[in-house]
């Protein structure tokens, strides 16, 4: 298979082009011949252009491709190495939503020959490629894995944002269906992925192994979310203490914040789901995600203590929100835990401003149903930096003296700000 993908006398096809899959098209796209699958026309026509509609990838990297864009199903049967690279949310009780992946597995089904091979990269549970997505391929195709065709699980590692640990400098996790899967998966990601390439034992092993990694970082910020929490009561900066700890060479330096996006705040629940329907309830692992999800509430508590302690009622009060993206410098909107904080700030009946250079007030409207602000006033009660965006980080106190009344609040989510701020009142988690 890897040699007749190499001399391009058969095709790759990647389903899903979003911030994983888009960038992983475009490099195939050097040594191999790709076809680039997505069900929304609107994205594939400016993915046409060489425009990334996330805003990750440069015009630069669509030239001298051999890639096809098409949102035509029918053009997925000229492939015979499919990669899966859909989306994997959660409902909103916290269920996985295996929807996009069943779909993305009946159209690779429904084109899927002998001698070909399906690789999954969708972010799921242990068990989840070979217990909920192979019967699919299997019922829709008429073959059966191993017989007829291979299945591999490969997952992403992709760090929206990030311009230095990329798509070919992160190590690859790879696994397959048996031995000869896995040497032929790793043989067409290995022709890719600078950093090198990881064989998994297992397809489930592989997919542990991701689930685990946001789920370890969800805890670590959990713990520190919570140490906030305590340290706020006692009167101690947390970001102090941190530093303080950090001079131990073997503290981890995780610091609290708002967990949202599309991973740490996401993956644990898959990994939930699963250990539930095995009859055990994860004591940790829950306790993280409630203490998280949390957040935002706490952060809107504290600001309107805060302003009633000024003598501001809540319901008189106007507050500037900088940053809605689920991390600094992207465009991705996702699972924001600032929409949440906005929210509870409105359940106070404060009004609120939101400001945000990376994101789209189309996005924002329609995901959210909240309005993006061009441009800030120059009459609020408080200003909550809820992301670090580089436009953010070199604000002094003059810009936000600027923008604010008489007797301000500036509460600085990512501590990007010197502690003693003179003429406002400060803090941060």
């Amino acid at each position: 298979m890897y040699h007749q993908l190499l001399n391009k006398e058969k095709k790759i096809a990647v389903i899903g082009l979003g911030y994983v899959g888009l960038p992983l098209a475009l490099e195939l796209a050097r040594h191999f011949e790709v076809i680039g699958f997505d069900i929304n026309e609107a994205r594939i026509g400016l993915m046409q252009k060489s425009i990334d509609p996330s805003r990750e990838v440069p015009a630069t990297e669509f030239a001298d491709r051999t890639i096809r864009f098409t949102h035509c199903p029918d053009n997925l049967r000229e492939a015979h190495f499919f990669i899966v690279t859909v989306p994997t949310p959660v409902n909103e009780f916290k269920v996985p939503d295996l929807r996009p992946l069943y779909k993305a597995s009946e159209l690779v089904g429904k084109a899927l020959k002998r001698g070909d091979y399906v690789v999954y990269e969708s972010t799921v549970y242990p068990g989840c490629t070979e217990e909920d997505c192979l019967p699919v391929l299997e019922k829709e195709s008429g073959l059966l894995v191993g017989a007829d065709f291979k299945i591999g699980y490969s997952p992403e590692r992709i760090n929206p944002g990030d311009k230095k640990q990329t798509l070919t400098t992160i190590l690859k996790v790879v696994s397959g269906s048996d031995p000869e899967a896995l040497a032929a998966i790793a043989a067409v990601y290995g022709r890719i992925i600078k950093a090198g390439i990881y064989q998994a034992p297992s397809i489930k092993v592989a997919e542990a192994a991701k689930v685990i990694e946001n789920t370890q970082r969800d805890l670590n910020i959990s713990l520190m979310n919570e140490l906030a929490i305590i340290f706020d009561l006692m009167g101690i900066d947390t970001q102090e203490v941190i530093q303080a700890a950090g001079t131990k060479w073997n503290f981890l330096k995780f610091y609290p914040g708002l967990v949202g996006g599309h991973c740490i705040g996401v993956d644990p629940y898959y990994l939930l789901h699963k250990s539930k329907k095995l009859g055990y309830i994860p004591q940790v692992i829950n306790s993280g995600r409630r203490i998280n999800d949390e957040m935002p509430a706490y952060v809107a508590k504290k600001l309107v203590q805060m302003l009633i302690q000024k003598g501001k009622s809540p319901h008189t009060t106007k507050v500037l929100v900088m940053g809605i993206t689920f991390k600094e410098n992207v465009a991705d909107i996702r699972n924001s835990k600032v929409a949440d904080l906005i929210k509870e700030l409105m359940e106070y009946s404060v009004r609120v401003h939101l400001v945000d250079p990376q994101a789209s007030a189309e996005e924002v409207a329609s995901t959210y149903n909240l309005t993006l602000q061009q441009a800030p006033s120059n009459d609020y009660d408080a200003v909550i930096v809820a992301v670090a965006h580089k436009e953010y980080q070199n604000l002094d106190e003059g810009y936000f003296e600027s923008i604010t009344k008489a007797d301000p609040i500036l509460m600085d989510l990512k501590g990007l700000y010197p502690q003693q701020r003179a003429r406002m009142a400060y803090w941060r988690l």
